[in-house]
């Protein structure tokens, strides 16, 4: 063997310690979390209609053409905004639904998921505000099963009430109404109870989130006839707040 070849070997050899580098792929995980937290603060801000996607990218620092490549069009980001919240809150109430609980717990960490989900989200609250003006039009099929999943668990979690005695029968929509309304125009209001304690009116500013979930909790329980049923021993905190 030449030296010539012997040379071009050695050179083609990486150095000890220094590891060969590689083609490095996009960090396209990283890409799509930037762009869907963009988008949830553009929604949130401005609705649908008024929401820029040039506005989008350089909130998520890429390239335009980035939202089409993960999300394929505007419409279908703002679907997947919508969709999270009610797929995690589906895993959560069915996760409630299926532990070894009284009713009257049950229906606490039914409660509690909620307010944990959308406390973890803040732009859900006015985005589903507006949905619900809109009557519910970007709304995809997946997201309406997984709507009426959350209400057949409260549905279920009532009925196991009836029969162990405990609950009276009440509408699982009706109630569900009650639980859901005050929970996100709590989280929703956050900006404009600072704008009415600088009015004067102090008692708005020092409501805590466990304070208004342990609310409708105790409001949801009266409802059904069970308000002494429940010790509290399934309740949990909210995320962050106390």
């Amino acid at each position: 063997m030449s030296r010539v070849t012997r040379g071009n070997r050695q050179q083609a050899r990486p150095r000890a310690g220094r590891p060969r580098r590689q083609n490095a792929a996009p960090d396209a995980h990283g890409t799509r979390a930037r762009l869907f937290a963009a988008a949830a603060a553009e929604f949130a801000g401005h609705g649908f209609a008024g929401a820029n996607v040039d506005r989008i990218a350089r909130a998520a620092r890429v390239n335009k053409a980035m939202i089409y490549y993960h999300f394929r069009s505007k419409a279908a980001l703002y679907r997947e905004i919508l969709g999270d919240m009610f797929r995690a809150v589906s895993v959560r109430v069915h996760a409630v639904a299926d532990a070894r609980q009284a009713p009257g717990d049950k229906l606490r960490g039914f409660i509690q998921a909620i307010a944990a989900e959308a406390e973890a989200r803040p732009h859900f609250p006015p985005i589903w505000f507006r949905e619900i003006a809109e009557g519910g039009t970007h709304l995809d099929q997946r997201t309406l099963l997984n709507i009426k999943s959350i209400v057949d668990v409260l549905a279920g979690i009532l009925r196991d009430g009836v029969a162990a005695g405990r609950f009276r029968p009440v509408n699982p929509l009706l109630l569900h109404g009650g639980i859901v309304a005050p929970l996100l125009l709590f989280f929703a209001t956050e900006r404009l109870r600072t704008r009415i304690v600088r009015a004067g009116l102090r008692n708005v500013g020092s409501i805590t989130s466990a304070e208004v979930v342990a609310h409708v909790q105790q409001v949801a329980l009266a409802m059904v006839g069970a308000a002494r049923v429940s010790s509290g021993a399934g309740r949990v905190r909210v995320k962050g707040k106390r």
